[in-house]
C-alpha cells in the first residue's frame, strides 16, 4: 500500500460567532474533505508534547512519528537543510523572519509579505553590514531566513514573532535560559542573546535607511530570529517505517523540506508554489500524483495557505484557502487514487496545529483527522471538522501513534 498525507498547516480554527459558532471547516463544508471523513475513518490527535512550543516546526515532526524528546533542535537547523546550508559542528542556527515594527510593536511577521527577490535584497544588505566570521545571514524564501552564529548557544529564549502580533517588542527581546549550561567551546547564552538583540537592533536602522522600504505602507523594518538549535539527529523514516522504501515531500516552505531532508524524503519543487492563498494548488496536486504512479510509495504534501491567513486574522481568505485545499488538490488526488488499481493508495488529511483566526497565533490543541482507502471500514463520522473527530474510531491519538497507525495500514 502506498499512503499520502495532505496536511493543511493551521487548517483548524475555534468556534466563531460571526459565522453562526461554527468553525472554517464546519463553514466551509468542504466536500472532497468530508468524503474521506464519511467514507473512512476519523480520529484526532495531539501534536505537540508537554513542554514545546505549538510550532510548525514541532507538530510536523510529531506527525511523522519523531520522538522530540530525541531529535527537537528548533526550527533553524531544519531550514538550514532545506536551503542546502551545512552547518558545522559549532553553528547554531536560528531562524530569522524580516518583519513590520511599527508603534513600539510587531505590526505582522512577514514583513509585508515579502517575495523571496524583495527578502533576497534585504538579506545581503545586512550581511554586507552586519556579516563577520562569528556572524552570518543566509537567504532563505520570502521573509524567512537563516542567521548562523559560530559558537554560539542554544540555551536561549526567543519570541516567535507570529505568536506576538501587535504587541510591544522591546519585552520580547531574547533572553539566556535560566541556569542555562556553559558548553564548552561555545559562548554562554547571556554573550549570545546579548549578540542577537544587539543585531535585531543594528538591523532596524540598517532597514530603515534601505530604499527598498521608502514609501512601503509595511516596511520590512527589523529582523526577528528565533527557534535556534545545533545539527539535529534524526534518522530516516525508513529506519522506523521499512515498508516506505522511497518518499517525498512537496511543500514551499523551507521549514517542512528540510524535515523531509533529515526523514531522508526527496523534495520535489513545483513552479508557482508560494506558501501563500495564491500557490500553485493544481501543480503541488498534479506532482502528488505523478509521484504516486511512479516510484514513490509516500508522500507528504504540505500546503502553507491557511495558517498564513490564520496569522493575518483574515477569516474570508482562511475559508478560501481551505474551499481551494479541498477542491484544487484534495479533490484531482481523490479521482487520480481511485483509478489507480496497481496497488492500493492510503490518504491521510489533517493539520499540524489549530492557527484560530481570532487568536492570530497557534495553540497546542488537538487536531482532527481522517484516513481513507478502498476497503477501510467507516466509522460513524460524516464531515471532516474538529468537533465531529471526536467521535471517529481512532479516538485521540499522541504524536507517533498517528504515523504508526497510518503507515501500519
Amino acid at each position: 500500500m502506498k499512503h499520502i498525507i495532505i496536511l493543511g498547516d493551521g487548517m483548524a480554527d475555534h468556534r466563531i460567532e460571526r459565522i453562526d459558532n461554527l468553525t472554517p471547516l464546519q463553514h466551509v463544508r468542504p466536500e472532497y474533505m468530508n468524503r474521506i471523513a464519511a467514507e473512512g475513518r476519523n480520529g484526532r490527535l495531539l501534536t505537540v508534547p508537554d513542554g514545546y512550543s505549538p510550532g510548525s516546526e514541532v507538530a510536523n515532526t510529531a506527525i511523522l512519528g519523531y520522538d522530540l524528546d530525541l531529535v527537537y533542535e528548533g526550527r533553524g537547523p531544519l531550514e538550514a537543510a532545506s536551503i542546502g546550508y551545512e552547518m558545522e559542528h559549532d553553528d547554531l542556527a536560528l531562524r530569522c523572519n524580516i518583519i513590520t515594527l511599527a508603534d513600539g510593536c510587531i505590526r505582522n511577521h512577514h514583513g509585508g509579505h515579502l517575495t523571496t527577490e524583495q527578502g533576497g535584497i534585504l538579506i545581503d544588505a545586512l550581511n554586507e553590514r552586519l556579516g563577520s566570521d562569528k556572524v552570518k545571514f543566509i537567504k532563505g524564501i520570502q521573509y524567512r531566513h537563516l542567521l548562523i552564529i559560530k559558537g554560539g548557544s542554544k540555551h536561549i529564549k526567543c519570541a516567535p514573532p507570529h505568536d506576538h502580533p501587535d504587541e510591544k517588542w522591546e519585552p520580547l527581546l531574547v533572553t539566556a535560559e535560566k541556569d542555562a549550561p556553559h558548553e564548552e567551546g561555545r559562548m554562554t547564552a547571556e554573550e549570545t542573546a546579548e549578540l542577537v538583540n544587539r543585531l535585531i537592533l543594528d538591523s532596524q536602522k540598517i532597514l530603515a535607511e534601505h530604499p527598498f522600504n521608502a514609501g512601503r505602507k509595511l516596511p520590512a523594518n527589523s529582523i526577528w530570529p528565533w527557534s535556534g538549535g545545533y545539527r539535529p539527529q534524526m534518522k530516516p523514516l525508513s529506519a522506523t517505517y521499512p515498508k516506505l522504501k522511497k518518499g517525498a515531500v512537496i511543500s514551499a516552505v523551507d521549514l517542512i523540506r528540510g524535515i523531509g531532508k533529515y526523514a531522508g524524503l526527496e523534495s520535489i519543487t513545483v513552479e508557482g508554489m508560494t506558501g501563500l492563498a495564491n500557490t500553485n494548488y493544481e501543480g503541488k496536486a498534479q506532482a502528488a500524483i505523478n509521484a504516486l504512479k511512479g516510484g514513490y510509495d509516500f508522500v507528504f504534501l504540505h500546503v502553507e495557505a491557511s495558517d498564513e491567513a490564520g496569522h493575518d486574522g483574515d477569516l474570508e481568505l482562511k475559508e478560501k484557502t481551505i474551499a481551494n485545499l479541498d477542491r484544487r488538490i484534495i479533490e484531482p488526488i481523490w479521482n487520480a487514487v481511485h483509478e489507480m488499481h496497481d496497488e492500493p493508495v492510503a490518504i491521510a488529511v489533517l493539520p499540524d496545529h489549530p492557527t484560530p483566526v481570532e487568536l492570530r497565533t497557534h495553540v497546542a490543541e488537538p487536531v482532527p483527522f481522517a484516513v481513507w482507502y478502498q476497503g477501510i471500514t467507516p466509522d460513524s463520522v460524516t464531515r471532516y471538522d474538529e468537533y465531529s473527530s471526536m467521535e471517529g474510531a481512532y479516538g485521540l491519538l499522541r504524536f507517533h501513534e498517528f504515523m504508526d497507525a497510518f503507515m501500519n495500514l
